[in-house]
């Protein structure tokens, strides 16, 4: 597939900031939003209250949606962290960067909202429950939130890290899904873990799992 001009600009703009944006992870996120014009907003799934910064201009153009990667999973090898949320949230500088005039950022479930706002929020889902099916039910029911703004208008779906999981996972079971992009994936979760010998997956699901759902779809990963 070969990239619109201007979100190749995006991309290479977000990926050249990566190593290099510095500060209290805080006043970074600030920042990153405060610069872009995404607005911070809530959505209330079945299992989880997700985190969103969002711009929506134009209903009647397409939408670009941004998915976050897996954060501040694990303390160490062996202890998970208390709060995935990311230090350098590497998926929000990659939407940031995108001019479109509709752009949505998801955190993942339990990254920055309050844990008492999420009971359901425990170290297995940013585990070995990453990418679970009611985790991708919950970024699905997100999406379609924020596609019903735009309506019949198509997404542009990218997803970092393991966010690149969810966007294969969620585009398999969609209809309107334009373009698929992402960066420095995980798709294939147990080739990953076997390589790098730590413990398999077996309540999430793997998008390798679902590569023929997704085939027709115009894709690029970097």
């Amino acid at each position: 597939m070969r990239l619109a001009p201007l979100h190749f600009l995006a991309l290479s703009i977000a990926l050249s900031c990566l190593g290099g944006c510095a500060g209290n992870p805080q006043q970074r996120t600030a920042a990153l939003v405060q610069a872009a014009g995404l607005q911070p907003e809530q959505v209330a799934t079945p299992a989880f209250l997700l985190s969103a910064y969002v711009r929506i201009t134009r209903p009647d153009q397409p939408i670009s949606i941004y998915i976050e990667g897996d954060g501040y999973t694990w303390r160490n090898r062996y202890q998970a962290s208390t709060n995935p949320t990311p230090k350098r949230a590497l998926g929000l500088t990659l939407a940031a960067a995108d001019h479109s005039d509709n752009v949505v950022y998801l955190a993942r479930p339990c990254q920055f909202t309050a844990m008492a706002d999420n009971p359901r929020c425990e170290p297995a889902y940013w585990t070995g429950k990453r990418f679970a099916p009611e985790v991708i039910t919950a970024l699905d029911a997100a999406i379609s939130h924020y596609a019903s703004r735009t309506p019949g208008q198509h997404i542009h779906l990218t997803g970092y890290s393991g966010g690149a999981a969810i966007a294969v996972l969620i585009a398999a079971q969609r209809q309107d899904i334009a373009t698929l992009r992402t960066v420095a994936g995980n798709l294939d979760h147990d080739a990953v873990n076997r390589w790098h010998q730590v413990s398999l997956m077996p309540e999430s699901l793997n998008p390798i799992n679902v590569a023929a759902q997704v085939a027709h779809i115009p894709q690029i990963h970097f």
